[in-house]
């Protein structure tokens, strides 16, 4: 594969050539510092810091990291695991970053002092452990910007230790992988922005120094990041869920920040196909409580994610810095790029329902600004992805100030075999670890590994938002059907899940919920509560007749393999069904929350096929598919205006 071939390429998905590697260096701005910032960006901040009092908070909070700092060691070249350098490579960036910048602003000879004893360190290091290379781009991005931002402060001589060290370790190693066109250079997910970005930011750093050698890596790593940025395309989501959206968009951005400060455009990456609808993501997938819809390997805590604030200036998304804002945790960037901008979403009237495509997720909620708003996150997907999970048809639940049905994140990447030939053996990445169906459970794998599944129906009102998503693909071995449709009704305050299934053969189905609420069962197993504080989430099975919930702990089936090591998932419960012998089968669960004094449903519906909803906008006339109210008289602690009435429950259309 040539670099005549990649150009080509590069002309035709950006509209623009690449530049040639020897024309890296006519373009390059010749003054330090020339990463992210400019010589004059750093008065900016200091009146910024003088004048906004978030801003000045995110400084203080960087001034105490940087004492902190000073009175810490400096980092050690250190593989606990046998793999991964990476937490040292982190740690390193952070104090570079944030030493650097309060030199800048404070004037501290300390700061200085203290940015290179870490870097001395790292320096002499015996390498940067190149074959985990996010460990060696990582490291090299700290490089970058305590050699570019510090340029001026240091001695002839340090400059060549800190040159040395970036060229040896990092640049050279890198340069092998884009000449071969192999590994992380070919890849569509996070490896690829992590690595081409923090070798891109040593590279831009050393341009002018090393001209012909920066910019043939500088040419490969523009023509490389095209790859997974087509991922983001239609509409800013992330295959990998939202923790590894956060990891691959900040090195995408400072990346792309960076060409621009260093040498004024960034060839057109940042107008790719769903870019700048990117912002979204985290925004539509985080609950009311804080958490996010954690599919994949990833946790469910808030995401912080500086890159926020700049992309809300590039793209003009003002409600992309309110995020950032909202979630600061005082990095560095957080003040680099600090915007005052943006109002919350529902000042902004963003819609309360999403559906991302090709990524195939939808988010409903009740409400944007309410800490106990209800929201229901539900996914079809692609099981190859990468970091994906068997987890096709799985969902979470937020209400009432909790999340009741949760997902598990991702285990142990150290286990035998995570990334490998054992993956799906490990409880939290097989379709038993996730809130959505198991059939004909055995030791093998319970969804199909290469399955896709898309959502074939989607529509959100003002008053219910419902989703329906072929999960067949998921199940093909057992199945000739599998729907799962999941209904969040914003007046009557409920959530409906329904399966419908049609086996090859009779055989055998679980569905499951996670929690880690407290769980009873009632004793013919046709209702539950779930408890959590002085709030509670009552759920009935209404199909199939003969079914009943049970809790388990959140382990294995008996069927199921139970590697050493993994994850027993300790305060966890999951709310589950069995049934038996079936061939046809319509699963259908009722989830209501219950404030504090509120009694559940007295009277409960009668499911319906999935196909009974109409089309969007052809319900007009209400009597079409609206009823009389099925949850009547919840016995409320406090009198309540009467209901409007309640269209009949799942009445979905999946054409």
């Amino acid at each position: 594969m040539s670099f005549l071939w990649w150009g080509c390429v590069m002309a035709f998905a950006l509209g623009g050539t690449v530049w040639a590697p020897n024309e890296w260096a006519l373009r390059v701005r010749r003054e330090h510092p020339r990463l992210l910032v400019t010589r004059n960006h750093f008065p900016h901040l200091q009146q910024l810091v003088r004048t906004n009092p978030q801003a000045r908070e995110i400084y203080e909070r960087l001034k105490r990291s940087a004492e902190r700092i000073c009175q810490e060691l400096p980092s050690r070249y250190e593989i606990p695991d046998g793999l991964r350098l990476l937490a040292t490579s982190r740690r390193v960036l952070n104090r570079i970053y944030t030493l650097a910048l309060l030199y800048h602003l404070d004037g501290e000879q300390r700061y200085l002092e203290r940015a290179w004893r870490e870097l001395e360190a790292a320096a002499n290091f015996p390498d940067w452990n190149p074959r985990h290379f996010l460990d060696t781009a990582e490291m090299a991005h700290a490089f970058a910007i305590g050699y570019d931002w510090l340029y001026d402060a240091w001695t002839e001589e340090q400059r060549r230790i800190l040159r040395d060290a970036m060229v040896t370790k990092g640049l050279q190693p890198a340069l092998k992988f884009y000449r071969e066109k192999t590994g992380w250079v070919m890849a569509r997910h996070n490896w690829n922005q992590v690595c081409n970005g923090g070798i891109g930011m040593a590279a831009l750093a050393l341009l002018d120094e090393l001209p012909d050698f920066c910019g043939e890596i500088l040419s490969s790593a523009v023509q490389s990041l095209q790859l997974p940025m087509r991922e983001f395309a239609p509409d800013g989501a992330w295959g990998e869920g939202p923790g590894y959206w956060n990891y691959a968009t900040s090195y995408n951005c400072v990346f792309l920040a960076a060409l621009e400060t260093a040498v004024g455009t960034d060839f057109g990456l940042s107008q790719m196909d769903g870019f700048a609808e990117t912002g979204l993501f985290p925004i539509y997938l985080t609950g009311p409580t804080g958490r996010t819809f954690n599919f994949a390997d990833g946790g469910d805590g808030t995401l912080r994610a500086p890159q926020m604030f700049w992309l809300a200036r590039k793209f003009n998304r003002p409600i992309y810095a309110w995020y950032a804002r909202t979630t600061s945790a005082a990095h560095p960037l957080d003040l680099v790029w600090f915007n005052e901008g943006g109002k919350d979403p529902q000042a902004e009237r963003l819609p309360l329902d999403k559906y991302f495509r090709h990524v195939e997720v939808v988010t409903m909620r009740t409400a944007w600004s309410d800490h106990n708003a209800f929201f229901v996150a539900f996914k079809a997907g692609d099981n190859k992805f990468n970091h994906s999970h068997l987890d096709i048809g799985t969902f979470v639940l937020d209400a009432m100030g909790y999340r009741w049905a949760l997902d598990l994140g991702a285990d142990d990447y150290n286990l035998p075999g995570y990334f490998g030939r054992a993956r799906w053996t490990y409880y939290r990445l097989r379709a038993e670890g996730h809130n959505t169906l198991v059939i004909n459970p055995s030791a093998d794998p319970d969804q199909d590994p290469r399955a896709e599944a898309k959502i074939i129906r989607f529509v959100s009102q003002p008053d219910r938002a419902f989703a329906i998503a072929d999960l067949t693909p998921a199940y093909a071995r057992h199945a000739t059907k599998v729907h799962r449709g999941v209904l969040l009704d914003r007046r009557e305050r409920f959530v409906w899940v329904q399966d419908e299934v049609t086996l090859k053969e009779p055989g055998e189905v679980w569905w499951f919920l996670h929690t880690t609420a407290e769980v009873q069962q009632s004793e013919d197993g046709k209702t539950a509560m779930l408890r959590q504080g002085d709030v509670r989430l009552f759920a009935a099975l209404l199909s199939p007749t003969d079914a009943r919930f049970t809790v388990m702990d959140a382990r294995p089936l008996p069927t199921s393999p139970d590697p050493k090591g993994q994850n027993l998932n300790k305060g966890v419960r999951k709310l589950a069904v069995q049934v038996s012998s079936v061939t046809e089968l319509r699963l259908s669960v009722l989830l209501v929350p219950l404030r504090a004094g509120e009694q559940p449903p007295t009277k409960l519906p009668a499911p319906q096929p999935l196909t009974a909803l109409p089309l969007e906008g052809s319900g007009g006339a209400e009597t079409d598919w609206w009823g009389k109210s099925l949850l009547p008289n919840r016995g409320d602690a406090e009198p309540k205006p009467t209901r409007t009435p309640l269209p009949s429950p799942l009445h979905f259309c999946a054409t």
